[in-house]
């Protein structure tokens, strides 16, 4: 190149004002260069969230030890979150991170103080939804107010009932008892949920409750590991329901041990009269496991055990997936003749544990890193109802 194509290639990138001061223009053809900011934030990614992108999980405050084991297997971190509470007790949710076109889930479950979080978890659906998050999946571990599925007389504890002033008149508010499974199902979708995960509703049939997709994960893939596992003479072992409800839940964990199986029926004279329970099946000189999907002032599965004891078991564990103990449960536990009383983690059970020796806890927090995970690659979720995955 000579020196007047020097000139003129100079002259190009030059233009002249008025008063005959040289101007610098931009090239024809700019030069893009990435900035320092984003190339160090392109190394810091690792290789697990480049195949899950745009996934955020956040935590209430009902059971954030959970939510950690679950973004811990995951491999990603908890969102960012405050929850706080105004002079007058009105919940406050505030998303610390941009949500924009994520794919969110919100791990909160039904325990403790069940009104206050509920009403958190809805205020945290709402608060990303309108922050334009692309899904938002409520991860609800434990579903409240389960048990208020249907228009029942007896719904709840025997002990319950005899508390209550109208105990001989139940006959006449079965008209006028709400359905609260249904309404909390609408106030979830109404709040802005896509999808629920959960775990051993109380009635499967609430899953019609909701017109967006439920996955209703069993804890019956780890309760079989863990008894294979924790009960030597498992083998000679009969599974056995505490009430009619639940033989559905026993038979088929009965046949995938390949034992026996018992229920226990209760009979009620009368609506304010402790029911007398008959066992219908044998469990003479073996081992007898309670199986049940929740367990609240824990009445029903002492008076259980007792009857068990009596007609002839040489032990009795009891195993839970929802462990509320609530009242004067743990104390019942502790006098009760039970080897173990084994739950899950879907409700936080560390002070239950603390009070009571018998007590016991099953972790279920890789099955609901594993839903999130196949939910959100768009995979079955099908596999997790009879494998535990490792």
């Amino acid at each position: 190149m000579d020196v007047n194509e020097k000139d003129e290639k100079s002259k190009q990138l030059m233009d002249i004002d008025e008063n005959g001061s040289v101007m610098p223009v931009f090239s024809a053809n700019p030069i893009r260069a990435k900035s320092l900011i984003r190339s160090n934030l392109e190394k810091q990614s690792n290789s697990l969230h480049s195949r899950m992108p745009n996934i955020k999980v956040f935590s209430g405050t009902s059971h954030p030890d959970l939510a950690q084991r679950i973004v811990d297997r995951l491999g990603i971190d908890l969102g960012k979150v405050v929850t706080k509470k105004f002079s007058n007790l009105e919940t406050c949710v505030e998303i610390g991170e941009s949500v924009r076109g994520e794919d969110v889930y919100i791990v909160q479950s039904g325990s403790g103080e069940i009104n206050d979080n509920l009403m958190e978890l809805l205020i945290m659906i709402n608060a990303c939804k309108i922050a334009s998050a692309s899904r938002v999946t409520a991860v609800i571990p434990c579903f409240p107010y389960a048990r208020q599925d249907k228009k029942d007389k007896t719904s709840g504890d025997d002990e319950e009932l005899t508390k209550r002033p109208y105990k001989n008149y139940d006959w006449k508010f079965r008209s006028r008892a709400p359905i609260s499974a249904k309404l909390v199902a609408n106030m979830l979708s109404v709040a802005g949920a896509d999808h629920i995960i959960t775990m051993d509703l109380h009635a499967s049939q609430i899953q019609g409750f909701f017109d967006i997709p439920v996955d209703n994960l069993y804890a019956e893939p780890a309760v079989l590991k863990w008894i294979r596992e924790n009960i030597p003479d498992w083998k000679n072992s009969c599974i056995v329901s505490p009430d009619a409800g639940g033989a559905k839940r026993v038979t088929s964990i009965a046949d995938r041990l390949n034992v026996e199986f018992a229920l226990i029926h209760k009979e009620r004279k009368k609506a304010n009269e402790v029911a007398s329970m008959v066992l219908v099946g044998d469990v003479k000189d073996r081992v007898a496991i309670l199986v049940d999907d929740m367990a609240d002032t824990c009445g029903t599965v002492v008076h259980a055990a007792d009857k068990l004891i009596e007609a002839g078991a040489t032990k009795v564990y009891a195993i839970l997936t929802h462990g509320i103990f609530s009242g004067p449960a743990v104390e019942r536990i502790n006098k009760a003749r039970f080897e173990a009383v084994v739950v899950t983690n879907t409700i936080p059970q560390d002070a239950h544990m603390k009070e009571c020796s018998k007590i016991q806890c099953i972790d279920v927090s890789m099955m609901f890193a594993e839903a999130v995970r196949r939910t959100h690659n768009g995979e079955s979720v099908s596999y997790l109802f009879s494998n535990v995955p490792y």
